[in-house]
Formats: structure tokens, C-alpha cells, sequence
């Protein structure tokens, strides 16, 4: 699960994708070659970027993009989300094939492993219950 705030300042998601390699860049002519031989020019090659709110069920961000970083061990993307406090979505990037999927919880409380989502609401009852074993 992905922890974010609710800002109007950019955030950044980072994850790792089902599939580092989803098909051959050939540098000289700006090509990507998939794994079923399909030829993409460099304005096709991009991501999807989907937010779905889970209580709604509509979507709050959907983008295409080819904004993704890749880094050693992971790819990160960076925007400006618009996304609500104490609400649960979930996030799907697609390529050429699903590459990620997470839910996203936004919070704005500072002390995330702190955080209950049910503080308050159970009391716990002190007994002296007794168990008899024959």
C-alpha cells in the first residue's frame, strides 16, 4: 500500500514493475519493438496512469504519460494528484501490459506507522473469564 497526502504539491510514487524489459528500444530510429513484434514510434511509447477512487468507483486521475523513471531497482513517477483525505484508491500503470497495481491510502497525518484506521472505535473489555478443562 502506497501512503500519500492530500497537497496540491507534486508526490511521488515509487514501485517496482511486474516487467523491468516489456520490449526492445532501438536507439537509432527511436522504436519499440513488443514481444508480438509490433512496431511503436517514440509517440506511441508511454504509460497509462490510472487512479480509481474505491468508494466511488470513478476515476480521479487518469493520464498518460511517459514521465516514469527507471532506476536500478525501481521506477518512480512524480505529479500533482488529486487525491482526498482518509479515503482508499487504487493505482494501475499500464504499457503495453499491465506493469503495476497497489492501493493508495491519503492521510495527512505526520506519524504514518502510528495510524489505526479503527483508533477509538474497539474497547477493549478486561475480564476474568475462566476456562475449566476437564
Amino acid at each position: 500500500m502506497i501512503v500519500l497526502k492530500e497537497t496540491n504539491l507534486a508526490q511521488t510514487i515509487k514501485f517496482i514493475p511486474r516487467k523491468l524489459n516489456i520490449g526492445q528500444v532501438a536507439a537509432a530510429d527511436s522504436t519499440l519493438i513488443t514481444a508480438d513484434n509490433t512496431v511503436l514510434t517514440v509517440d506511441q511509447i508511454g504509460y497509462n496512469i490510472a487512479i480509481r477512487n474505491e468508494t466511488t468507483n470513478k476515476d480521479v486521475y487518469n493520464v498518460y504519460s511517459d514521465q516514469i523513471m527507471d532506476s536500478s531497482y525501481y521506477s518512480t513517477y512524480n505529479a500533482v494528484l488529486p487525491l482526498k483525505q482518509d479515503v482508499s484508491y487504487t493505482l494501475k500503470i499500464t504499457g503495453i501490459e499491465t506493469i503495476y497495481k497497489d492501493k493508495i491510502f491519503c492521510t495527512n497525518q505526520t506519524d504514518v506507522a502510528a495510524y489505526t484506521v479503527n483508533q477509538g472505535e474497539y474497547i477493549f473489555n478486561d475480564t476474568d473469564n475462566e476456562f475449566i478443562t476437564l
